[in-house]
């Protein structure tokens, strides 16, 4: 088998691999640079040369924390990833002479919104990185025959600070009073009565 033979059938063998790392690739581009963390997103966590401290997956836990080797627990949610990176290193700093950390999104499946009552598919929408209340609604397969559409709200906050957001569908649908139309935040709730 001459040089180009072989060639031609590593190429074969090395091009699934290729696809693969051009999808992880396409997905850290997806996410913006100021993408602030939640609770269940995954990491890709490595320090350079320390072979012992690579993390591939590394799931934010619901306290907004993971643990890492020689740093301890870390504060992940949200910050961006360049926040939990600083915070790696320096915590490393006194072990590792001049550690360079690595992290990585793998997944921002802690970064969700609910859709409930008349829609079609209610539920959990993972929201990559963002979206408003009319993707979150064609997401939920619209309103069922009973929705009432123009009493939909959105409820927004922590169970000390919630707010009521209301949106009328059919004055967004028309082209009116846009501004109802907000991006939904992580944790949001689409109420449809």
């Amino acid at each position: 088998m001459g040089f180009s033979e072989l060639s031609a059938k590593l190429l074969w063998i090395l091009y699934p691999f290729s696809l693969l790392a051009g999808a992880d690739l396409a997905f850290a581009q997806a996410v913006p640079i100021d993408y602030r963390l939640h609770a269940g997103d995954k990491l890709d966590v490595s320090v350079w040369k320390e072979t012992d401290m690579q993390r591939p997956v590394v799931v934010i836990a619901p306290d907004g924390n993971f643990s890492f080797p020689l740093a301890g627990q870390i504060s992940a949610a949200g910050k961006t990833v360049t926040e939990v990176r600083q915070q790696i290193e320096t915590k490393l700093s006194k072990y590792i002479p001049e550690p360079v950390v690595t992290v990585g999104i793998t997944d921002v499946a802690g970064n969700v919104a609910y859709v409930i009552g008349q829609v079609n598919k209610p539920g959990a929408l993972v929201m990559n990185p963002a979206i408003n209340v009319l993707q979150a609604l064609s997401l939920a397969g619209g309103g069922t025959p009973y929705a009432k559409m123009d009493s939909i709200i959105v409820i927004r906050g922590s169970r000390e600070a919630q707010r009521v957001l209301p949106f009328r569908f059919g004055s967004v649908s028309a082209g009116k009073n846009l501004e109802q139309n907000v991006v939904l935040e992580s944790g949001d709730v689409v109420l449809v009565p």
